[in-house]
């Protein structure tokens, strides 16, 4: 018995050997028994640009299985796309493999965990000269701060390994049939960075939580994903990579804007000394102001000549008495036309004079 059980350990060891450099890393923790079904849950949407989806998974703990819910990331670095970690048969055993930041997404064991990862490659969306787009057919994202998208639903449809399949590793028994493609066993010996740091933390989050452990939610976790993106890490690509453009991951700018440290400032340029002020010339002295001529005296006013007294006024010559006024010749009176009226009283003249007149 304990021979066949030895037997166990050195074929895993053999197995161990067998992993690609680049996961090798990844292999941390293999269990006995398989991990419950992957449980449905709706995907929260992308709160801003740049953002991966890391889909939720089982992992192993000290009491048993724990689920990590699935959250937002932010890329480490420019044009990085997230290949999520899977459990896979090996000789008796379930043998997790780490997941890992690449150019390229490489094989995942063919595991449906859903939102652009159905089994093979990544179908939610690719880098775009320097943007990240996101595929809607699959990906839900906030449009308020989220523009860059577009839709290809035969790309999902070609990614799909186990379409309706919920099963959470790959060969043995009940596990799901799928060998690497060419194109993701190239995939695997790029060179990779291991999940970040937040990353790490949102792990070990779940590990603690009591409530994540199967043996206490029956395989039904509370928390199934995460709205809050975890915070940033900005690593460098690869040394192999750097300078190297992969398919539609041109020159891609860091997940989020306020992640990025700020540039340090440069030393600023010391300031040149001033040159000396030149001295101004002094002001000449203005020419003394010549005294003024003194003022001649005015000559003494001459004494006005005494007015001449006016002669004394002759007296008027008395008025000549007027001859007295010779009686005006009566009009001659005629008799009026009947329909005038008679003159006035006044005009006529005394009868005495009139009779005197015709005598």
């Amino acid at each position: 018995m304990k021979l066949l059980h030895f037997a166990r350990w050195l074929l895993l060891a053999l197995a161990l050997m067998l992993v690609p450099v680049s996961s090798h890393a990844g292999v941390f923790i293999s269990v006995g028994f398989a991990p419950p079904v992957l449980p449905v849950y709706v995907q929260p949407d992308c709160p801003e640009p740049g953002l991966m989806w890391m889909p939720g998974f089982w992992a192993y703990g000290d009491d048993g299985y724990y689920w990590v819910p699935g959250a937002w990331v932010p890329a480490p670095y420019q044009g990085a796309l997230w290949t999520p970690g899977y459990w896979g048969w090996s000789d008796g055993f379930y043998v997790f493999h780490e997941g890992y930041w690449g150019r390229h997404v490489g094989y995942y064991g063919g595991v449906n965990y859903g939102y652009g990862y159905g089994g093979f490659g990544f179908a939610g969306g690719e880098w775009r000269g320097g943007v990240f787009a996101y595929n809607t057919v699959v990906m839900h994202v906030d449009r308020r701060y989220v523009h860059e998208t577009f839709e290809d639903r035969g790309r999902v449809e070609r990614g799909y390994v186990a379409r309706d399949s919920h099963v959470a590793f790959s060969g043995g028994p009940g596990g799901i049939r799928y060998q690497p493609r060419p194109e993701e066993r190239m995939a695997e010996h790029e060179q990779h960075i291991s999940k970040t740091s937040f990353q790490q933390q949102h792990e070990a989050a779940a590990r603690s939580d009591r409530n994540s452990y199967v043996k206490n939610n029956g395989g039904h976790p509370r928390t199934l994903a995460v709205s809050r993106p975890l915070g940033a890490n900005t690593n460098a690509a690869p040394s192999a990579e750097r300078g190297k453009s992969g398919h539609d991951n041109r020159n891609a700018p860091p997940a989020r804007p306020e992640s990025q440290p700020r540039p340090q400032s440069q030393p600023r340029p010391e300031a040149q000394p001033r040159p000396e002020a030149q001295p101004r010339p002094q002001a000449q002295p203005r020419p003394q102001s010549q005294p003024r001529p003194e003022a001649q005296p005015r000559p003494e006013a001459q004494p006005r000549p005494q007015a001449q007294p006016r002669p004394e006024a002759q007296p008027r010559p008395q008025a000549q008495p007027r001859p007295q006024s010779q009686p005006r010749p009566q009009a001659q009176q005629h008799e009026a036309p009947a329909s005038h009226s008679a003159p006035p009283a006044s005009h006529s003249a005394p009868k005495d004079k009139d009779e005197s007149q015709h005598k």
